[in-house]
């Protein structure tokens, strides 16, 4: 018998151990470590924070999912892990023996990496997080009160942009229909060489349609910039430039969670998990990683350092290929080794409208740098899209499933994705997917 650990019971954790559970025999466990008790549906923190949906719409109590489905559940917070004897350590005390352990942790956030950056004695808000969600919130109704200032944006190194574009055009759209618009001034402010680059460049009609969608509302573009510093009042940008700030909702940088941080030979110097195609750990096999834990290079780095684009649709494709690649290996079933395509697909809403964007795959072929294809679109059945996935995904996390045929099946069907591919072979060399 083995027993298979999954760290972390977000976006990709949770799906994760649900498909472990569906592939492997009861004879192996399948413990699920989480450090909070309510999984979240974390791109849906932005309408918790512009008081469009309360947070409860967007949470699961996590005990109850993992005694329906058959999850041994650990509370708390890894504190230590050691690669070597495979075991970890929780706050509690309690240590935990594996055969094989998923590290799915999602990101620690770098607010330090700026002075007055974030809500932990800084100055600005962040959608990062369920408790973040809700300080945005309360802030958002006072600015309501008396708007002024209104910047959003996200800080050099970051890799995930969309929720900064939906914040600020959702944030107009309210302003509008609240009659309050002609009293607030809107800036975004983006370490991207243009808007709507999104962390991956070549993308058709991304920075056209992003940019002109902006200007329409009246938000001012500051795009290919660094904040350098924060203050109660301004924002300074690496030009020398401030900003008046009444608000400010700025995305971090991303690094790996503290233990991946203190355990040598686990993580890059950002926390960042080195990965084989199949997921893999290329120093320790029975070790996995997906989402935001793993080390994606971004290949186009302009004045500004960016980071690459960890999408839930990515991280759903890895934990389906390393659940499937666990059961292959554990002889649970017969079939090739598979690795994650990383094809994404973003629904961003805006208000009454919002843009699909596709890059299939997300990082271009090595050797030709080209991709099957990415485009993106425009039109309001992107927000109807979007709410249908949110409420779909919701649904499916209560069943206990991860991704199903049906589901994958549309993918293809309607946008040309897939999600997995069989592994190549032979495997010789280490590679950051």
């Amino acid at each position: 018998m083995a027993n298979i650990v999954v760290i972390g019971a977000g976006l990709g954790g949770l799906p994760t151990a649900y498909e472990l559970r569906h592939l492997l025999p009861d004879c192996h466990t399948v413990t699920l470590i989480s450090d909070q008790p309510k999984f979240t549906f974390i791109p849906g923190l932005a309408r918790v924070a512009l008081d469009i949906d309360p947070l409860d719409h967007f949470q699961l109590e996590i005990e109850p999912l993992a005694r329906q489905h058959g999850l041994d559940l650990v509370n708390g917070r890894v504190t230590a892990f050691n690669p070597h004897s495979k075991w970890i350590t929780v706050e509690n005390g309690q240590t935990i023996d594996y055969d094989y352990v998923v590290i799915a942790t999602g990101p620690g956030f770098a607010f330090d990496q700026i002075p007055g950056l974030g809500p932990h004695g800084g100055y600005t808000h962040s959608i990062c997080s369920a408790s973040h969600a809700l300080e945005a919130r309360e802030a958002w109704l006072q600015f309501l009160e008396k708007p002024g200032h209104f910047v959003v944006g996200a800080a050099p190194g970051a890799g995930c942009f969309g929720p900064a574009y939906e914040f600020v055009l959702m944030a107009d759209w309210i302003l509008r229909r609240k009659g309050l618009r002609d009293k607030a001034t809107l800036t975004l402010v983006t370490p991207e060489p243009y808007a709507g680059h999104l962390g991956v460049s070549g993308v058709k009609n991304a920075q056209k349609l992003t940019e002109a969608l902006l200007r329409k509302h009246g938000v001012e573009i500051i795009a290919d910039a660094a904040i350098t510093a924060i203050a109660p009042d301004h924002i300074t940008l690496d030009n020398g430039r401030t900003l008046p700030q009444d608000y400010a909702m700025i995305l971090p940088a991303f690094r790996g969670v503290q233990f991946i941080l203190n355990t040598p030979g686990l993580g890059t110097e950002k926390g960042f998990i080195p990965i084989l195609p199949t997921q893999q750990h290329p120093q320790f096999p029975e070790i996995y990683a997906l989402g935001v834990s793993v080390n994606l290079t971004q290949p186009d780095q302009a004045h500004v350092a960016i980071g690459m684009p960890k999408s839930g649709q990515m991280t759903e494709a890895m934990g389906m290929a390393v659940a499937h690649n666990i059961a292959v290996e554990l002889g649970a079933i017969q079939a090739p080794l598979t690795v994650p395509t990383l094809e994404a697909i973003c629904f961003a809403e805006f208000g009454d409208t919002g843009i699909l964007y596709v890059a299939a795959p997300v990082l271009p072929d090595p050797a030709t740098q080209q991709r099957r294809y990415a485009y993106a679109v425009q039109g309001p059945w992107v927000v109807w899209g979007k709410t249908a996935f949110e409420q779909y995904f919701m649904t499916k996390m209560r069943f206990g499933a991860a991704v199903p045929w049906f589901e994958r099946l549309g993918l293809k069907a309607l946008f040309g994705v897939d999600l997995v591919k069989p592994a190549p072979t032979p495997q010789k060399t280490v590679v950051n997917v």
